[in-house]
């Protein structure tokens, strides 16, 4: 490939531009709705002073600002004279899980902005844009996580055009709807297919993402490109017995569902354990009717299932049918299963790996991402590509998650050489 000239920024200035990022992680996690920890939700209002700070920081670099028809907050630097020109799109996303870390899509968009910061043209008399023949954009996604109505990639789907619209009827917890959600935010759901990008409108996506995952750290190393976002299946499972007397029922006439769901669960593990790349997890696990007394007579439980490719990962869940016809059949259970979210597996684009290893430089290694992203939905409409971040023992989703200062300067210098590879690219 044809390598732009390397980024033109002192170690000094790459070091506080990772400190700026660290010290805004720790604002951002005084945003949250949870007494002694972090959770910020979709269309919440922790939600909306994010998106404020995430605005602030935009326009502080020159940057127009306008917050999207579903929730995103996005920030547009467009070149001199040039106010239409299509945008390479950096970003993340600002949600959480419930009892988050610090860094889990945040690292990703305040990087972003330090990006935009490092390479930007600013003229003698102040005037800022893009030195490139694109725009540049940083869009600080609202809802990946799917923590508040169990659907992940809502805000990233309303920009790929994938809004379905019997997502209106998901609740929360509370029992509000996304609709009268979205309303309660100051947004309208009629105009939600206005967040939607076209591919003519996009050069790219970049998004630099900490790897929630051990590897990097195994291999004492700071940085990788990412090849591929792995494939996902969800299902919400019910297994039906019979609930009786806990003293009264003897062994030999016990159908207990949730020691058929236990099975289960073990029998999960035993299966994706002997797949390639394929990860199986039951997180959830409920027994009804929950008495200390009682014989439990149904079982709900959830299972993620993810795969490097999509064949894979649909022949693992065949096998776990397969046994689960088996373990319920050798019970007496019957058992019946909802799939509730279903994600192909994406590829980056070859070019976009090709220019994240450039930018990070030294036989960069390269990985499939387990865990899913916003680059999933918005590879629908553009090349996608994507930097991880070295964390600590692959910690995520917790409060533990951390990431070391040298490590976001590394990543602030790789993702902006990217760029200017990208930039260098003939088109």
């Amino acid at each position: 490939m044809t390598l732009a000239t390397r980024l033109q920024a002192s170690p000094e200035r790459i070091a506080s531009a990772a400190r700026r990022v660290m010290g805004r992680c720790e604002e951002l996690a005084r945003v949250t709705s949870m007494t002694g920890g972090i959770e910020r939700v979709y269309l919440s209002p922790e939600h909306a002073r994010v998106n404020r700070l995430a605005a602030e920081w935009m326009r502080e670099l020159g940057m127009t600002t306008r917050q999207d028809a579903a929730g995103n907050q996005v920030g547009r630097l467009a070149p001199a004279g040039d106010p239409d020109a299509p945008a390479l799109l950096m970003g993340s996303h600002l949600d959480t899980v419930p009892d988050a870390g610090r860094y889990d899509g945040i690292v990703g968009v305040l990087m972003a902005l330090e990006v935009v910061r490092l390479v930007r043209h600013v003229d003698a008399d102040g005037a800022v844009a893009s030195p490139f023949p694109f725009a540049l954009e940083v869009i600080a996604f609202s809802d990946e996580e799917g923590t508040r109505f169990g659907k992940a990639l809502l805000g990233s789907s309303a920009v790929a055009g994938q809004w379905d619209e019997s997502w209106w009827d998901l609740t929360d917890a509370d029992g509000s709807t996304l609709r009268q959600a979205f309303r309660e935010f100051g947004l309208d759901p009629a105009r939600v297919g206005e967040a939607a990008r076209r591919p003519d409108e996009l050069v790219a996506y970049l998004e630099a993402h900490i790897e929630q995952g051990p590897e990097l750290d195994r291999a004492d190393q700071a940085l990788a490109a990412v090849s591929s976002i792995a494939s996902a299946r969800r299902f919400q499972l019910i297994v039906e017995g019979e609930a009786r007397h806990a003293g009264g029922t003897p062994y030999d006439m016990r159908r207990d569902a949730l020691l058929g769901a236990s099975e289960a669960a073990l029998a999960v593990e035993r299966i994706c354990r002997g797949e390639h790349h394929v990860i199986g997890t039951v997180g959830q696990l409920e027994a009804f009717p929950g008495a200390v007394n009682v014989v439990p007579g149904e079982a709900h439980f959830s299972l993620d299932l993810r795969g490097e490719f999509d064949d894979t990962r649909d022949h693992t869940w065949t096998a776990i049918a397969a046994e689960l016809d088996a373990i319920m059949g050798r019970r007496g259970l019957r058992w019946r299963s909802r799939e509730v979210h279903s994600a192909p597996a994406v590829f980056c684009e070859p070019l976009l790996q090709e220019v994240v290893r450039a930018g990070i430089g030294a036989e960069a290694p390269t990985l499939f991402s387990r865990a899913g992203h916003d680059a999933m939905a918005i590879g629908a409409i553009t090349g996608v590509g994507m930097l991880f971040l070295r964390n600590a023992e692959g910690i995520s989703h917790h409060p533990a998650e951390s990431v070391r200062g040298a490590d976001v300067a590394a990543g602030i210098r790789a993702l902006a050489e990217s760029v200017l590879h990208l930039a260098a690219e003939p088109r």
